[in-house]
């Protein structure tokens, strides 16, 4: 019994390190260009949303005054903030250019939007916008040297820097989208997804065998993605079109999000960084 225990553990061992090498081989083919495509993915659903505007700026503004009941003033500004708001920083940040600003300007959008659409009272939504949030606070990572101690006169550690722990905040707020794709379903394959996204979600957020485990979400996540919200597959008139087209471009975001966590690694407040010290 020990020994059969023994053989299926080594075998089960054998296949980690085997995708660990291949999440290795991944990044050493494409650290020039993974950044580049996580913050294409990232900014997708600003660049979508500003679009929207554009080409919905009547119903935008109409939906602004009617829900909050203002005049259409306010309206058209609003759907002009947005308009401008997006697009501009996703232009920065594609091009690398004043970053920081554009992130900022981004999470002031994401925050105006929840207040706007009433979001803070939609469960669902919300945790979406904080994954937003997330993968937001990961591309101001990626842009931020190396600081220094916390605390004045106190040595720097591996996981005592704000870098790191913003590295942490983001990686657990990217994967707080995954709670609102668990469905208590009795069928087999959302049975076999909510297990294996929930394993997945706990190791992202300890940090363990974290670039395997969030290049596997990346892959479950981009799946489903094109199977639940095929938005080319509905007329452009009809509302559904919009509501998984939204949905589409915000996964596309989250998955931007987990390339981050790819391409930066776990950072100082992980279970992967304390094993190098063990």
């Amino acid at each position: 019994m020990n020994i059969h225990i023994s053989v299926s553990d080594r075998k089960q061992q054998e296949l980690i390190n085997k995708a660990e090498d291949f999440v290795d081989t991944v990044l050493k083919h494409s650290k020039n260009y993974l950044p580049t495509i996580a913050r294409l993915c990232l900014v997708s659903t600003f660049l979508e949303d500003g679009i929207r505007m554009w080409f919905q700026w009547n119903e935008q503004r109409e939906y602004i005054s009617y829900s909050w009941s203002v005049s259409l003033i306010f309206g058209t500004l609003f759907v002009i903030t947005n308009l401008i708001g997006q697009l501009v920083p996703c232009i920065l940040i594609l091009l690398r250019k004043q970053v920081n600003i554009a992130v900022y300007i981004l999470f002031g959008i994401v925050f105006l939007q929840t207040v706007a659409y009433k979001i803070l009272w939609d469960f669902r939504f919300l945790l979406r916008n904080l994954s937003l949030a997330g993968g937001l606070i990961l591309l101001l990572v990626e842009n931020k040297p190396d600081a220094k101690s916390l605390f004045a006169g106190v040595p720097t550690l591996g996981d005592n820097k704000p870098k790191n722990y913003m590295q942490f905040a983001g990686r657990i707020l990217v994967i707080i989208m995954f709670f609102t794709l668990i469905r208590l379903d009795s069928s087999i394959l959302h049975i076999i997804i909510d297990i294996l996204g929930t394993a997945l979600i706990v190791l992202v957020a300890v940090g363990y065998k974290t670039r395997l485990s969030a290049l596997t979400l990346v892959s479950i996540l981009s799946v489903m993605n094109v199977f639940v919200n095929p938005f080319w597959t509905v007329d452009s008139n009809k509302p559904l079109h919009d509501f998984l087209k939204y949905d589409f471009f915000q996964t596309m975001s989250v998955i931007g999000g987990l390339l981050f966590i790819v391409a930066l690694g776990p950072g100082g407040v992980s279970l992967d960084e304390h094993k190098k010290r063990w």
